[in-house]
This record gives structure tokens, C-alpha cells and sequence, in this order.
């Protein structure tokens, strides 16, 4: 396959974590919409979204106001964050290095790192689950390795290439997810569709937050995928073709998946109970499910790549990682996925959710410490060649605000968590409720501002740099 201009070679991405360079820069911000929008329509989003009902016991009114809340909510946070690409031009990772300096920031990279690869595993398994769905003669274990093969040869490719599928997704898993909502209300069976559950404040905030939550966990590659659009692309036009392509795209496969579930009779696997629910549809709707999973799982390889590589260039400051770099980190990461899925028992999925929420009260902190200061401390003015050197530069190696403000907003977390590794006191009185994120940012928020605010050596330091508006080139 070839670009517009028939540059073969210009179509595997060469970049990996370093500045793209104003003649490097190309796409629409539309293309923001669709990479989203098409994305989100999977079967990770839609086994999620049935937990409303299926694990929080909300009925189908009730659960669908709590999706809509959640990714409405959630998703402001993350298209902040993509309204920064083409503002930096580098990766979201490596720009953390500017809040947290260049050592500090390897936490928080290594645990996204994690997160991406447990989310990337989860979505093998269920790939594999599809194929053996589509066709029962073909094992797991095969599946699992087609889905990984797949997504890899995608994510290696990279960044122009997982924006052309999903445009194409946008159209084709678009027009089936409507479809298969028109069957499935037109062929219900089941007489408690509507009635099936009940409202509880503790079920209603526990799907408003892992509705939230799902948006949030994009944050620290959300703007790995607009770091190529011309540096004249305003926040705004960034933002909002992230927000509503990704809630929208969201929040039907959430409550498609809180359909169907309701759809058939209760205890089913949620996509068995999409292929029953929709009837002589279901195998083409699982064809389509599988062709987005492997799609979809190309970013969250793609995100883990780069933060590897951003953690090991942390150390080696003088290695330029390729594309060569990008496609062996790539074979190993999905290797051991591959392997370590294969082996796994059933709930090998259910674990890695468990573990994926569990991280997430570590990125939190993070999100409210990144946007405040880019928004509101630096306003997108960042000293790009700092980022990239060994000490840090103006940036240093630790920046001790970010670092009090980081721990101080994982520490107020734990009394208000309760996910199935742990559960703190408070939910006790809030009937279950799980508000740990709400108070991380609200928290974290002002702290780090107030923190920063007071930094006078390092404001000092940074207007000695003289940076100019938006990034220093």
C-alpha cells in the first residue's frame, strides 16, 4: 500500500517517541472522530458496559443514564489530553517528563506501560474467543494468536494505517452496531427486559465511574494519535472531534452490551449473548466485533511500545529508537502476551480488569497533574529539547511538586477505593459506591497548582529559557 504521493516507505511510520517535525505533520482533525468513534466499538467496551446490569445489578434505564454520565464526564478529561498533540508533537508519555522530570516521570510511564499491556492481552483472549465463536473447529489458543498477529502487524505499521481502519470502521462497525440495536429491540424475548434490576445509589455510581474510568485509561496515549496534525490545529477543533468520537463510540458499544445482555436469559456470557440476541446476525456481528478488537488492540500495543521505549530511553538518552526499534519491541511484547494468555486460566480476563482498575488509581493523579499544568501552569509552552536531555534540562531529573502532589493523590484514593483487590473503609458507608478518581482529581487538582505556584526557582528558570508560545523548536 502507498500514500497520496505513492511514498511507499512514508507509509510505515518512522517516528517513535521523538518530535515530529512540522513537514512530518499531515491528517484532518476529523480523523480524530473516527480513530475514536470506530475504536470504542469492540468487545472489551461491550462486555463492560453489560457490567451495569450483569455485576451492579442496575436496570436498563438506570444503567443507561450512568454510561451516558460516565463517559460524558470522563471524556472531557481525555480529550484534553489529545488536545495536546499537535500543541507538543512528542508523545504523552515523554512529555510527562516536563511535570515530573526526567526520572520522575518513569513511574508513571512503567504503569502505563502495564496497563496497555494487560489491556492488550485481555483483547487477544477475547479475540480468540470470537474466532473460536465464528468458527467452533478453530481453538482458542489459535484465535489468540491471530487476534495478537494481527493488532501487531498493525501497531507496526503504525500510526497512518491505524487511522485509515478505523475511518473505514467508523462506516462498517457504525452501521452494524445500529443494526444490531434495531433486531435485538425488535426480537425480545425475554419478559424482564425492562424490568430486570433495580436502581441503588452504590450500583448507579459504580457504572458512572467504570463508564468514567474508560475514557480516563486512554489519557496517557490519547495524544500519541494527534501528535501528527499540523502545529496550527487549534485545542479546541482537537478537543471536541476527540470527545464526541469517542464518547459516542463508547457509549453505544456500552449499552449494546447492557442490551443484549438483558436480551436473553440472565447468566449468559455477554458475547454469547450478543450472538443470541441478535439472532441470524450474530455471526456476522461477531465477525465485525473481531475485525475491531484486532483494530482497537493495535493502539493499546502501540501505547505499550512507546512507553517502553520511552522508559528505556530514559536511561540510554543517547539512543534515536527507529522504526526497527518500534517492530522488535512490538514482536516481544505480543509474544509474550500471546503465551502468557494461552496459559492463563479461564478468568484470565476478569483478572487483568481487576488489575487494569487497580492501576488506574495511579493515573489519576497523574491526568490532574498533566492538565493543570499544561493548561493552566504552562498554557503549551514547553521546552522540547529539556525533554529530551539526560538531567532534564529546566525540567530536572525529579520535580519534587508534581512528585508530593502525585503521592498525596494515590494516598486520599485508598480510603474511597473498592475494587476487588482492595476495598477501603468509606465505600462501606456509601453502600459500595467507589468514588476513589473523583476525590484523586478533586484533590490532586488544586494541590499540584498551589504547589507549582509557589516554585519560584523553577518559574525563575523558566523564563531564563525564553520559550515561545506553544513549543520550543
Amino acid at each position: 500500500m502507498t500514500t497520496p504521493d505513492g511514498n511507499v516507505s512514508s507509509f510505515i511510520e518512522k517516528h517513535t517517541i521523538g518530535y515530529v517535525p512540522p513537514e512530518d505533520r499531515h491528517g484532518k482533525v476529523r480523523d480524530l472522530f473516527t480513530l475514536w468513534f470506530g475504536g470504542n466499538i469492540a468487545p472489551l467496551p461491550i462486555v463492560t458496559g453489560a457490567l451495569g446490569v450483569q455485576l451492579f445489578h442496575l436496570n436498563l434505564v438506570w444503567a443507561i443514564v450512568a454510561i451516558i454520565v460516565g463517559q460524558a464526564v470522563g471524556g472531557i478529561l481525555m480529550a484534553l489530553h489529545s488536545a495536546q498533540g499537535p500543541q507538543m508533537g512528542i508523545p504523552q508519555m515523554i512529555q510527562s517528563r516536563a511535570q515530573f522530570g526526567s526520572w520522575g516521570a518513569l513511574l508513571v510511564t512503567v504503569i502505563a506501560a502495564v496497563m496497555y499491556v494487560g489491556f492488550f492481552a485481555s483483547n487477544i483472549v477475547l479475540a480468540g474467543k470470537s474466532v473460536h465463536g465464528i468458527e467452533s473447529s478453530i481453538p482458542v489458543p489459535i484465535g489468540i494468536v491471530i487476534g495478537a498477529v494481527g493488532s501487531g502487524l498493525i501497531g507496526i505499521i503504525g500510526y497512518r494505517f491505524i487511522h485509515i481502519l478505523n475511518r473505514i470502521g467508523t462506516w462498517v462497525l457504525g452501521i452494524g452496531i445500529l443494526v444490531g440495536f434495531w433486531y435485538i429491540l425488535t426480537h425480545v424475548s425475554t419478559a424482564d427486559f425492562l424490568t430486570r434490576g433495580e436502581f441503588s445509589i452504590a450500583g448507579w455510581l459504580a457504572t458512572v465511574s467504570l463508564s468514567a474510568l474508560w475514557q480516563i485509561a486512554f489519557a496517557p496515549y490519547v495524544s500519541d494519535y494527534s501528535r501528527y496534525l499540523p502545529n496550527d490545529v487549534g485545542v479546541a477543533s482537537t478537543f471536541w472531534a476527540t470527545y464526541l468520537g469517542c464518547s459516542l463510540g463508547s457509549t453505544l458499544a456500552f449499552i449494546f452490551g447492557a442490551v443484549a445482555v438483558l436480551a436473553v436469559p440472565a447468566g449468559v456470557d455477554t458475547m454469547d449473548a450478543v450472538k443470541q440476541a441478535t439472532g441470524p446476525l450474530g455471526s456476522l456481528m461477531l465477525v465485525l466485533f473481531l475485525l475491531s478488537v484486532i483494530s482497537h488492540n493495535a493502539l493499546n500495543l502501540y501505547g505499550a511500545v512507546l512507553a517502553v521505549i520511552t522508559s528505556v530511553q530514559t536511561f540510554a538518552y543517547r539512543w534515536i529508537p527507529t522504526a526497527k526499534a518500534r517492530a522488535v519491541v512490538s514482536i516481544a511484547i505480543f509474544s509474550a502476551c500471546c503465551y502468557a494468555a494461552i496459559g492463563a486460566s479461564t478468568n484470565f480476563v476478569g483478572n487483568l480488569v481487576d488489575l487494569v482498575l487497580a492501576l488506574l488509581v495511579v493515573l489519576v493523579p497523574w491526568t490532574a497533574i498533566n492538565l493543570i499544568d499544561f493548561y493552566v501552569i504552562h498554557k503549551g509552552k514547553y521546552d522540547i529539547r529539556s525533554i529530551f536531555e539526560a538531567d532534564g534540562g529546566i525540567y530536572g531529573r525529579f520535580n519534587p511538586q508534581a512528585l508530593i502532589a502525585y503521592a498525596v493523590g494515590i494516598v486520599v484514593q485508598i480510603p474511597f477505593m473498592n475494587t476487588p483487590m482492595y476495598t477501603g473503609p468509606i465505600p462501606h458507608y456509601l453502600d459500595g459506591a467507589d468514588l476513589s478518581w473523583v476525590v484523586g482529581l478533586l484533590l490532586t487538582s488544586p494541590l499540584y497548582y498551589w504547589l507549582a505556584s509557589r516554585d519560584t526557582v523553577y518559574r525563575r528558570r523558566q523564563r531564563n529559557a525564553n520559550i515561545p508560545p506553544s513549543v520550543a523548536r
